[in-house]
C-alpha cells in the first residue's frame, strides 16, 4: 500500500485518503496537531450523489474514554472526535457513529457507536448539515481491554462509501 493522499481501493477514481498521526502511550489523551485543543489532518470525501462533499478531521483521540480506567480484562471505551464540514453544494445528511471504525493493532475492525463518553460530546445519531455547515462531537467505540487502538476510518453513507478517509493512529 502507498502512503499519501490517496491509494487503490475497489472502483476506479475511489480509493483510501491517508493522513498519519501519532499515537500517545496506551491509556493516555491524544492530543493530534498544534494548539491548545489539538488538530489533526482534513481528509476530503466525495459522496455518490451529484454535490456531495465532506471534510473529515480528526481532531483527538481519548483512550479511555470511559467514566472509570478498565478492570482486567474488561472492555473499555476510546473515542474519536471528528469534525465534519460540509464543502459540497448539497446537503450532507447521514449517521457518522455507523459511518466511522477503529482498527486494532492485530486488524481487528470495531464500529463506531453514537453513545455518552466522559470525553465530550457525541456526534448525534443523524446529522444534517447545509452547504458551509459543520458538525463536532465524539465517536466511541468499544474495544477488549487488550486491544491497541492503530487507525481510524470514515466513509460517508454510513460507512458503505466507496471514498474512505484513513488516519493511522502509530
Amino acid at each position: 500500500m502507498r502512503h499519501g493522499s490517496h491509494t487503490g481501493h475497489e472502483g476506479p477514481g475511489h480509493g483510501v485518503r491517508t493522513a498519519h498521526l501519532l499515537l500517545a502511550p496506551a491509556l493516555a489523551v491524544l492530543l493530534l496537531g498544534a494548539g491548545t485543543g489539538g488538530s489533526g489532518e482534513t481528509v476530503s470525501l466525495d459522496g455518490d450523489r451529484p454535490g456531495e462533499r465532506l471534510d473529515v478531521t480528526l481532531t483527538r483521540v481519548v483512550d479511555p474514554a470511559g467514566p472509570e480506567p478498565a478492570r482486567a480484562g474488561a472492555d473499555r471505551l476510546v473515542a474519536v472526535e471528528l469534525r465534519l464540514e460540509n464543502t459540497g453544494t448539497a446537503p450532507y445528511a447521514d449517521s457518522p457513529a455507523p459511518a466511522a471504525h477503529l482498527l486494532d493493532s492485530t486488524g481487528r475492525r470495531f464500529t463506531g457507536l453514537s453513545t455518552a463518553t466522559d470525553a465530550g460530546p457525541a456526534l448525534p445519531a443523524a446529522v444534517t448539515l447545509a452547504p458551509g455547515g459543520s458538525a463536532t462531537g465524539y465517536v466511541v467505540f468499544r474495544l477488549p481491554a487488550e486491544a491497541r487502538p492503530a487507525a481510524v476510518q470514515f466513509a460517508l453513507d454510513a460507512g458503505l462509501g466507496d471514498d474512505v478517509a484513513h488516519w493511522s493512529l502509530s
